[in-house]
């Protein structure tokens, strides 16, 4: 399934939920669906940024990824693990959002890679940008994260979904 094809599925997963399903937080320390969603256009807009910072050509960058990067892009995404974000960087997701305004920034989102799909290929791979636990990461690399992140999610969603009753 492309990447796009698939942040359209969970665009249609949305329609699911109610509102007060949306921002149900089923226990401390777990997030809502609408947090989840939240988390995951969070993200992929970071990583978009990224491939756009390696579009800029600041000169060819020798170093490769980490050792955990590598097993990452190896094995085609994320391990089936909980990953637990260092507490700096685990500030909980927005949970005030409506279904209407998480589908808009779906779409927004969802735009925002075809253009850069067009794009990506034709960046020098040799120009990177330097994520905190995966290392140098290429414009390709970048993009493909995005998907990699939405389905590692999926597994999360499923268990949101059987807390709700779904």
């Amino acid at each position: 399934m492309s990447d796009l094809r698939l942040i359209e599925t969970y665009r249609s997963f949305l329609h699911n939920y109610s509102l007060e399903q949306l921002r149900h937080i089923p226990e401390q320390g777990v997030w809502s669906i609408g947090q989840m969603y939240d988390h995951l256009i969070v993200v992929a807009h970071e990583y978009l940024d990224s491939v756009e910072v390696c579009a800029t050509p600041v000169g060819e960058q020798k170093q490769g990824k980490t050792e955990f990067g590598e097993y990452l892009f190896n094995i085609g995404g994320f391990p089936p693990i909980k990953i637990k974000l260092p507490e700096e960087l685990d500030t909980p997701p927005d949970n005030t959002k409506s279904k209407e305004d998480i589908m808009l920034e779906l779409d927004q989102l969802m735009e925002r890679m075809k253009e850069l799909e067009m794009k990506v290929d034709e960046i020098n791979p040799n120009y990177k940008d330097e994520h905190g636990g995966f290392g140098w990461l290429n414009a390709q690399e970048w993009f493909a994260l995005v998907g990699m992140h939405f389905r590692h999610h999926l597994r999360q969603k499923y268990e949101l979904d059987q807390k709700l009753g779904l």
